[in-house]
């Protein structure tokens, strides 16, 4: 039996909370046991795990709020002992031309290697979501990311494909490109791509990947490279590297979670294509769903109220979904109304506080779709610390926490990102639940 070691080997900052919990989905895959932290912790308490990710809300925050995050985070993690640091950002690139991946990114790196100095990586590629990086292009499925759904999105519209030209337009540090061909030869011919384009006095690189053979070359590409930037796809391939050195126990269940209870619920808030299909299936099928209504809450209607009115009396006879998700028209239509920012406040405080009343009211295996809205819930909740268990689909794992709104009992928890999951996502997640405890 190969020992683990006593303090964590991988320290992970994650720009959101679904995407926190699809990272660590990943490394709990690989064999390493993964602890979520929301938001930074306020001691340096020894925490007991292969890999901690911290959690952040700084996706679409100001970039110079983002980077004080998640430096603050860096350092919270270093105190930990941790050998590498994974910066995580969502497999669509989320962000704005002024941010805030290569902000944060620069930010991590003048920390790590000194201002200007140091070498790193961004590839969001997750082949088994369906995202692909191709000669230096983003793929979501068969289309360019420019011509996906994410060219609608509310907050970070992705209208560039071409990962180099929109890092190189958010950090002042050259940007280079590792291509399939030299990804598909081997870790050897990677590092010797990396050690070329450092001569170039290139400092980040993106590289391709379209298959999970190719994140595992790159994580054992990556053994040496203090900051790893990417989307949760590459922490498959790093674990490895621990293995190898004996740093890490090969023969542990890393996603054990106890047995689950209580009600069930789903709070939705994405309006990803993913989720609008995933409320659809749903509805179909004839479950109850109770829809919020962005300008009812604007014109000061106790919606919170009348959500959990019509919820709780049914939770007794099965899962409820309570969705904010809407087609792209109406959504663009509320926000003309009410402003972009103002109308995700409303949604997210709204969403938050029913999901509260849901738990209060008994519901401990709580589906939570969207990451704003993720956030928002967790911290409601007031979670500190989410334990990582098994994969519902690709990304998307369910986790369990303990939450004093919940009276310290056990929540079990999903947080799934907007874009992820199958149609049937909502059923098939409290059937692994059940399935996990008989």
């Amino acid at each position: 039996m190969t020992q683990a070691t006593s303090k964590p080997l991988l320290g992970c900052i994650a720009d959101d909370f679904t995407g926190a919990t699809d990272l660590a989905n990943n490394l709990v895959r690989a064999g390493m046991r993964t602890v979520q932290t929301i938001g930074v912790p306020s001691d340096h308490q020894a925490i007991e795990a292969d890999a901690i990710v911290v959690a952040l809300k700084s996706r679409t925050i100001a970039a110079q709020d983002a980077i004080a995050q998640s430096l603050q985070a860096y350092a919270w993690l270093k105190a930990q002992g941790v050998q590498q640091i994974y910066f995580k950002y969502c497999s669509t690139f989320d962000s704005t031309p002024d941010g805030n991946i290569g902000p944060v990114t620069e930010a991590l790196m003048d920390a790590i290697f000194g201002h200007g100095q140091g070498f790193t990586i961004a590839c969001p590629a997750f082949p088994e979501n369906n995202r692909t990086l191709f000669k230096g292009h983003l793929f979501v499925g068969d289309v360019l990311l420019s011509d996906s759904g994410m060219r609608h999105h509310p907050l970070t519209p992705m209208t560039d494909a071409n990962l180099v030209r929109v890092m190189q337009s958010q950090t002042q540090r050259k940007v280079g490109l590792v291509e399939h061909a030299c990804v598909a030869a081997g870790p050897d011919a990677i590092r010797a791509r990396f050690q070329a384009l450092q001569a170039e006095g290139v400092g980040v690189a993106i590289v391709d990947a379209i298959s999970n053979q190719d994140l595992l070359n790159m994580g054992q590409a990556l053994a040496d490279v203090p900051l790893v930037t990417a989307g949760s796809g590459v922490a498959m391939g790093l674990p490895q590297n621990w293995q190898a050195r004996g740093l890490l126990s090969t023969d542990l269940q890393a996603d054990t979670l106890p047995q689950a209870s209580g009600y069930q619920a789903v709070v939705s808030g994405s309006c990803s294509v993913a989720t609008n299909d995933q409320v659809r299936h749903w509805q179909q099928a004839g479950q109850p769903a109770f829809a919020v209504d962005p300008l009812a809450i604007a014109a000061g209607t106790d919606v919170v109220q009348q959500a959990l009115d019509w919820a709780v009396p049914q939770l007794p006879h099965g899962p409820v979904l309570i969705y904010a998700t809407a087609e792209p028209d109406a959504v663009k239509a509320i926000q003309h109304q009410l402003g972009v920012a103002h109308a995700g406040e409303l949604v997210e405080r709204t969403l938050s506080c029913i999901a509260k009343g849901l738990v209060q009211a008994g519901v401990r295996q709580l589906v939570v779709a969207g990451g704003e809205t993720s956030g928002a819930v967790v911290q409601a909740l007031d979670v500190e610390r989410m334990v990582i268990g098994p994969q519902i689909d690709p990304g998307v794992p369910w986790t369990s926490v303990r939450s004093s709104v919940g009276h310290g009992d056990t929540v079990h928890i999903t947080l799934k990102s907007g874009n992820f999951g199958t149609h049937d996502f909502f059923t098939k997640a409290f059937a692994l639940l059940k399935a996990i405890g008989t």
